[in-house]
């Protein structure tokens, strides 16, 4: 039996990689505090310094004491812990013929994406209740105005007019996008990842199933890419032989955390969706 024969890390690195492609809602978080996870319950600090105070110069002459830089820290918690685990007749004929496990890899990173995704969309209820936006019966001629209130918000909590803003929505938002879009004859050209449908009024925006719905009330999110971090680690991945089957699995162990860091860098848009007039 070759079992002996698999190898963790080759796999475990597919598993990463396949994650990274299916990712929407992670792929639009800061990734860059992810550190040495290892278990459950493990804590990854995130440092970010306070303001720093500009005075001003007058030539020839002393400036006073600098001052020192203070720092605040975050504390993000690897709080979620999802498992796979399914049969491969033989590992064997997995090993030799590649594709076939990168096919379990696939449908086993699609379902994992899944399940973070889902969970970043769920930090909506962390979000300051004033960088809440509410939206009712939503169409597309109220678009502009509900993204051009959004736009203002965020740059009314400084943030830079330069910086990326990323508007995560469900299908039946999206829809009454692409028809503002139609009808203000804006139109995309760039090479767009998955999820994205483009670029709008200075969001590049995508779309989700896993936004949630909660009332009928869509929490929708218009974020910077460092306003949630997110933390993972593919614990583990190994091959075993089921006691009860003529066959050998694969399971695997996927730890992960978030937490919204740049609180004024998130909105949440509240929208509920109305019917177009005429329809």
């Amino acid at each position: 039996m070759a079992i002996t024969q698999f190898i963790p890390t080759v796999w475990s690195e597919t598993l990463y990689r396949q994650l990274d492609k299916e990712y929407i809602a992670v792929k639009n978080c800061s990734r860059e505090f992810e550190g040495d996870i290892k278990n459950m319950g493990d804590t990854v600090k995130i440092i970010g310094l306070n303001p720093i105070n500009v005075f001003d110069y007058t030539k020839n002459t002393d400036m006073s004491a600098p001052g020192e830089l203070s720092d605040n820290v975050r504390m993000l918690t690897v709080n979620r812990a999802k498992a796979f685990n399914f049969v491969i007749d033989d590992i064997e004929a997995a090993q030799t013929s590649p594709v076939i496990m990168k096919e379990a890899m696939r449908v086993a990173a699609s379902a994992l994406s899944n399940e973070a995704d889902k969970y970043i969309y769920s930090l909506y209820e962390t979000v300051p209740t004033e960088n809440v936006i509410k939206s009712d019966s939503l169409t597309s001629d109220g678009v502009l105005d509900l993204l051009l209130n959004a736009q203002q918000k965020l740059l009314e909590k400084n943030v830079p007019g330069n910086e990326e803003i990323v508007l995560e929505v469900p299908p039946c938002v999206a829809a009454k996008i692409i028809k503002a879009k139609i009808m203000n004859g804006t139109s995309n050209e760039e090479e767009l990842d998955k999820g994205c449908i483009g670029k709008f009024l200075g969001f590049r925006i995508y779309v989700s199933n896993n936004i949630v719905n909660a009332q009928n009330y869509h929490k929708c999110f218009a974020r910077t890419k460092r306003a949630i971090a997110f933390a993972e680690q593919i614990n583990e991945v190994e091959a075993y032989r089921p006691e009860k089957r003529f066959a050998d699995a694969v399971k695997g162990l996927h730890l992960y955390g978030a937490k919204v860091v740049y609180p004024d860098e998130i909105l949440v848009l509240d929208i509920s969706v109305g019917d177009e007039a005429g329809a």
